[in-house]
């Protein structure tokens, strides 16, 4: 996992305010990224871990889509890199939480669990965290069976039977191109009509390694090492059933960690962080990257690509600040 002995207690815990140049709210591929490039600017950036150290991707059992690692790299190793080489240029890591911000004043202010930090700059950083069932088993399963990415994981499960739940466009476009590996994926959806797209839907029922089971829901993911089985409910005649299967995707809804930033920053109907392309938001001085501002690729290439972006341009920005 982590290495967590770079982590220290802010000094904010004796109530007084610590000022930094640059915050970064995040410790995901974005977070870190934003850091590197930040550190090597000798920003001294400082990293607000956030709940999850390392993001989503760090629950991720393998990522292989990501250049410079040919056989694949776990999620919490590439995030330990990430962290690791983020720290050896100066960048320090907090393990805090973010709880509150105030973007309506210079320096900006950011109240969290251990105190209260200011800053020249923030870089928002927070993720997306994807809609969960909710149903026992899920948790323990996650990275053994239970994944909501189908572009990371689908190649674990070549010639396997997989389960997609969902009945929206990612539900249908996820379950599609995890035919390109399962021998067989069925789309679990708790309604008899699909959100998706017609073209999506008709791509979807005329494929041949796809199959349906609607008005219908998971109730429990079941298995020890990894995912078994499945148990399932009608929704309309309260029937009980058990389907076997080698994994489930999970595509009922992704939501951006925007609430605290509710008022403060421009957002979208779907509560992602509004930016432009040099991921500057609607307060100058305030970048925002990653899944909080990404509602299309959700990918960690991406991620560390924007956090890269968002602290070149607060770069420039400081420098402009110190010019005038």
């Amino acid at each position: 996992m982590f290495n967590l002995g770079s982590i220290s207690t802010p000094s904010s815990n004796t109530g007084e305010a610590k000022h930094v140049k640059v915050l970064v709210l995040g410790s995901g591929p974005a977070g870190y990224s934003a850091a590197l490039y930040a550190a090597r600017a000798e920003l001294q950036p400082v990293v607000l871990t956030g709940m999850q150290l390392g993001g989503q991707a760090a629950l991720t059992y393998s990522i292989e889509n990501y250049p410079g690692f040919p056989e694949g790299v776990g999620g919490a190793q590439l995030g330990e890199l990430f962290q690791k080489q983020a720290e050896h240029f100066g960048a320090v890591t907090e393990f805090d939480l973010a709880n509150a911000v105030d973007f309506s004043q210079r320096p900006f202010k950011v109240t969290t669990d251990n105190g209260e930090y200011t800053a020249d700059v923030v870089i928002v950083s927070t993720g997306a965290s994807s809609v969960e069932l909710k149903v026992p088993g899920e948790k323990e399963l996650t990275g053994r069976g239970v994944s909501y990415c189908a572009t990371c994981d689908g190649w674990f499960f070549k010639d396997k039977q997989v389960v997609v739940v969902g009945g929206g466009d990612s539900a249908l476009e996820e379950g599609l191109f995890l035919t390109r590996y399962a021998s067989e994926v069925t789309i679990i959806h708790r309604r008899e009509e699909f959100r998706a797209g017609a073209i999506l839907q008709k791509r979807a029922k005329e494929h041949e390694k796809i199959k349906f089971i609607l008005n219908t829901v998971v109730t429990e993911v079941v298995g020890r090492e990894k995912v078994e089985a499945l148990k399932l409910k009608n929704v309309k005649t309260g029937e009980e059933s058990s389907f076997p299967t080698d994994g489930i995707f999970i595509f009922i809804g992704h939501t951006p960690n925007t609430q605290i930033f509710q008022g403060q920053l421009a957002m979208s109907e779907l509560g992602f962080i509004k930016v432009n392309e040099k991921m500057e938001t609607s307060v100058h001085g305030v970048f925002a990257a990653g899944e909080v501002a990404d509602p299309h690729f959700r990918q960690v290439v991406t991620s560390a690509g924007m956090g890269a972006a968002a602290a070149i341009q607060a770069t420039r920005y400081l420098e402009e600040l110190e010019a005038n």
